[in-house]
This record gives structure tokens, sequence and C-alpha cells, in this order.
């Protein structure tokens, strides 16, 4: 049998770039606000690439001379970093000459400190395509703009040159090296050279600035695989929250349908078990006030009856016995899905009631905030997690958990004394518990020496 592979997509088409879009209408172009704005972009953009090359310049000579001495390396990340805040300006100035904006290739960190936001943003390829456009935007783009903008300033001269030979007559006025204009009327011809200079310097600012704006879209957009990747990551996310909605839904239905009507049986069965126990207590009692032979007889059948219902009612309380204990292990269930401590009152109280339950001496030390629900059952779990497996195989005498945020990441460490050896491969907890926590872009550690001790750490952005 020959299968068969569906056919990739098709490409979106690059949108075209409105200046050059303009220029399809060359008169119409002229007369328009166009030229303006390109003007207005490309000036604005050398002053800033001007200064964005000297920043450049400094940062990174320093860093490769001072790099021996450690100090070098931060200013080296500080000239990638500081790519990214220029990546969000020049978007944003970008709409001057294009409409249609250019969209933020970075990972949201809402809520992220300085730490986490800096490693984050080294990581992303936007960062580097960033410094990639710093690099090109002073010695290529400003260079091109100061070329346009040059042109336009003598342009503007020359269209003024009559007036300007007028007010300073009779002092002699050169257009031209070594000839000397007689008079306004012969200034004219400079007009008409400067303003054929405005159409070329119009043209060539639109020229120019087209360029600057394929290439900000190249280097400062996003690109498809980080679509992707978002995309991803925010499959991920709703994959977390589906799962955590369904198990909130269990929860509650076990809650209000499975343990109450377990609750109605126990109480059912103890009604039951009193009134056999009545029952039997007035046969017995009926049973022997017989005194002749008839009543005698009677008097046995009632013991007979006596013994049956008694047999009944232990039979009635073994079930009700049974029935209390099937409510427990559901609460128990229930609790362990989503305990209410950890909504009501946070990921510290929630650890410290089950350290309280714990058969094996847990410390907790959690100085956390309330955090989003997402970090909160991740963290929650994880800790559940590693104590069933220190109290099931590591045979540890006592556990610690810490936990603390910093930079904006929680980071917990659960630590035992026990045997060690454990293995990440060798079951799927602590694969399902590493998967959960890269669904959040966290990251889970584990060391287990064999003799101990295990400690088990993880790292989560607390934006969730």
């Amino acid at each position: 049998m020959s299968g068969s592979t569906a056919p990739a997509p098709a490409p979106l088409p690059e949108q075209p770039v409105a200046v050059w879009r303009a220029l399809r209408r060359p008169l119409r172009f002229l007369g328009s606000w166009w030229p303006l704005r390109c003007w207005a972009y490309l000036g604005s953009g050398f002053v800033l690439g001007y200064g964005v090359l000297c920043a450049l310049a400094l940062l990174l000579g320093l860093g490769v001379l001072l790099a021996v001495a450690g100090i070098g390396l931060v200013l080296l990340a500080g000239a990638l970093a500081g790519a990214v805040p220029l990546g969000e300006l020049e978007r944003r100035r970008l709409r001057w000459a294009e409409p249609e904006p250019v969209a933020d290739p970075h990972t949201s960190l809402a809520g992220a400190g300085a730490g986490a936001w800096l490693r984050t943003r080294l990581r992303e390829r936007a960062t580097w395509r960033e410094f990639g456009y710093a690099l090109l935007f002073g010695p290529v783009f400003g260079a091109a703009g100061f070329g346009v903008l040059a042109l336009l300033a003598l342009s503007l001269l020359l269209v003024v040159a009559p007036v300007i030979v007028w007010a300073l007559a009779p002092e002699p006025v050169m257009l031209i090296p070594g000839e000397a204009v007689a008079g306004p009327l012969e200034a004219l011809g400079g007009t008409a050279v400067g303003l054929a200079g405005l159409v070329l310097a119009a043209y060539a600012a639109a020229l120019v600035t087209g360029a600057q704006v394929k290439t900000a879209r190249v280097l400062l957009g996003p690109r498809e695989e980080d679509a992707r990747v978002l995309e991803l990551t925010r499959s991920r996310v709703r994959l977390v929250e589906a799962f955590e909605a369904e198990r909130r839904r269990i929860e509650r239905d076990l809650h209000d349908g499975a343990q109450q009507q377990l609750v109605a049986l126990s109480m059912t069965l103890g009604l039951a078990e009193l009134e056999l126990r009545r029952a039997a207590g007035a046969e017995g009692a009926g049973g022997t006030t017989g005194a002749d032979g008839a009543d005698g007889a009677d008097g046995a059948d009632g013991a007979t009856r006596a013994g049956g219902t008694d047999g009944a009612a232990v039979l009635v309380r073994r079930a009700r016995e049974e029935a209390k204990l099937a409510l427990a292990q559901l609460r128990d269930l229930v609790r362990g899905m989503h305990p209410q401590v950890l909504t009501d009152h946070g990921l510290a109280a929630a650890v410290a009631e089950v350290a309280l339950r714990h058969p094996v001496p847990v410390t907790v030390d959690l100085q956390v905030p309330r955090l989003p629900e997402p970090v909160e059952v991740t963290a929650y779990f994880t800790v559940t997690e590693a104590l069933a497996n220190a109290a099931k195989h590591s045979g540890a005498s006592r556990v610690a958990v810490a936990g603390r945020v910093e930079g904006g990441r929680l980071t917990l460490t659960v630590t035992d004394d026990g045997r060690g050896g454990a293995d990440p491969g060798a079951g799927a907890g602590l694969a399902g518990l590493a998967d959960r926590v890269a669904m959040l872009r966290g990251r889970l550690t584990v060391s287990s020496p064999v003799g101990g001790p295990t400690r088990l750490r993880v790292e989560v952005p607390c934006s969730g």
C-alpha cells in the first residue's frame, strides 16, 4: 500500500512596501505627503543611527578589551540586550513610513524580573536578529539617510538661490565655484537645478526608506518558525488549562456525586443496623415469655429468628465499615486531585498540610507569595510526587522542602537523606513531572548519587 503525504502549505505572499507602491505613480507621489514622511523618517534615523553606532563601538570595543577581566562579558551582553529596546523603538518609528505595523517577535515576559528577562532574551533568535539590525543601522541606513538629507539641503539652497543673491547684494555669490552670480535673475538656473534635486531627493528617499522597511520586516518582525514556537507554547498552556479544568470537573463530580451517595449509604446502613438490633431484642424478649410446651417451642423459634437478625446486623455493620473506608479513600482521592487549601491559601499552606500527613518528617521552608494558578498547581504536584517517592523508595528519615521567588522565577528544592540512586528514566513519574514543568517553560533537575542524598530542583517562570 502506498502512502501519500499532504502537500506543504504555500507560504503567505509577501506584503508590498507601501512607499514603493506609491512610487508606481510618480507624479501623484510627488504631490502627496510621502516625500515629507520619508525625509522625516530618514532624518530621525540618521540621528538615532549615529547614536547607536557610537554606543555599539564603545560597548563592543570595551567588551573585547576587558573580556579577560570578566566585566567585558557584561558589556557585550549589555550591547546584545540593548538591541531589544532598539528593535521596539524601530518598530514604532517604522509607522512613519509603513502603515502596516510589524509585530513583536518576542515572547511575553509580563511580571518577570530583570535576570529572567535577560536570560530569556539572550536565548531568543529574535534578539540576535535585532542585534544584526543595530549593526546595519548606523553604517548603512544612517549613511544613506545622511546622503539623502545632504542632497535635500543642497537642493533647498539652490531653490532659494535668487533670494540669497538678492539678500547678500552687492556681495558676490557663487553657485558654481569660481563663477560669481551677477544678480537674482542669473540665479534662476540654480533654482531649476534645485527643483530637480528635490525631485531626485524625494525618489531617493522613497527607495532608501523602502529598503529599510524590508530589512526591518526581516530582522525585527516575527518569522514563521517564531510563530510556530509561540503557537506551540500557547497550545501547551491551553492543554494544561484544559487538563486542570477536566480534573476540576471530575473532582466536583466525585465530591457532589459519589461522595454524597456513599455518605447517604453509610447513614442508611447505620439506620438499618439499629432497626435490626431493635428487632432482634424484641424477638428475643417475646420468645422467653412462654411457660408451657407450646410457648417453649415458640421461644425456640424466636431465638432462632433473633440469631438470624443478629447475623444480619453483623453483615450490615461490616457493610457500613466498608462504606466508611470507601468514603475515606474517595475523600483522599478528591483532596489529592486539587486540594482546596491550595486554591484558598496558596502553595505554602498546601505543602505544609501535605507535610503534616507524610509518614516521614518533613521540614517546609517556603517563602513565596501567591502565584499564578498554573505555577502553583505545577509546583504543588511536583512536591507531592517527590514526597511520595521519598516515602516509597528512598528509605529517608527526613525530607526538606524549600522555595523562593527570585528574578521572576520560582525555585523549589526537595531534598531527602535516603539511599539515593533515583533514575528519572526508570519510570513515568519524574519524566511526567519534567514534561509538565517544561510546558511552563521551566526546568526540573534531579541529583541522586548512590548513597544519597537525593535533591530535586524545579525552576518555573512566575509568569506561567
